[in-house]
């Protein structure tokens, strides 16, 4: 959103606020009648000062990134602290959930935590692996590589990449959490029949 209304900006749903222990809904675009900004965004300004939120001694947003934990930096960090802006979920989400399917978000710049990417390795490599270079060949080849990718390989990669959230989540860094995995893969065992000690103490 802009601090000024009109421009370039993204249109938003209608949202709501609390006065007074009443749910009040708000337009955040406005009217087809407006005088001045016929069927335009509101921006920040005006929907913080409708809400009697606006507070003019703060600068519209920070120079940078609002401080980690601020919640009155700027006016665009108390919008950003509204229950509604905070209990609104991204549209990907909206369309994923609707559709009856689980929407999970990964942190960024991690594909050991995200198995997909594992399995695109996989089907460029059967690409690669069978190119003659022209383009009919790749249309042809990509669903066979979609399907050469086994259900249980992939499990395998989901068990790995469990491995990786229990070393970050004792606290290792990236570079000893990824010794701790491939220790554990590389480890067998003898009998099936009991939980070597070692192993056992993971789930204590």
């Amino acid at each position: 959103m802009n601090i000024n209304p009109g421009g370039k900006q993204a249109r938003m749903r209608n949202g709501w606020f609390i006065s007074n222990g009443v749910r009040v809904d708000q337009e955040m675009v406005f009217s087809m009648t407006h005088p001045q900004f016929p069927n335009e965004p509101k921006g920040i300004k005006v929907v913080l000062m409708e809400r009697g939120l606006w507070r003019s001694d703060l600068h519209g947003k920070c120079h940078s990134k609002c401080l980690t934990g601020a919640t009155e930096c700027c006016n665009k960090r108390i919008i950003e602290c509204q229950p509604n802006f905070q209990a609104q979920k991204p549209l990907i989400q909206e369309i994923i959930e609707g559709a009856g399917y689980l929407c999970l978000f990964l942190p960024k710049f991690h594909c050991e935590l995200n198995f997909i990417e594992f399995f695109w390795g996989w089907v460029k490599k059967y690409l690669r692996d069978n190119c003659d270079s022209s383009f009919e060949t790749l249309k042809a080849n990509m669903p066979k590589a979609l399907e050469s990718v086994q259900v249980n390989t992939i499990r395998l990669w989901e068990h790995r990449m469990h491995r990786w959230l229990e070393a970050y989540r004792s606290g290792l860094p990236t570079k000893e959490a990824q010794l701790q995995v491939q220790q554990f893969s590389s480890t067998k065992y003898k009998s099936h029949r009991r939980v070597p000690e070692t192993l056992a103490h993971l789930f204590d």
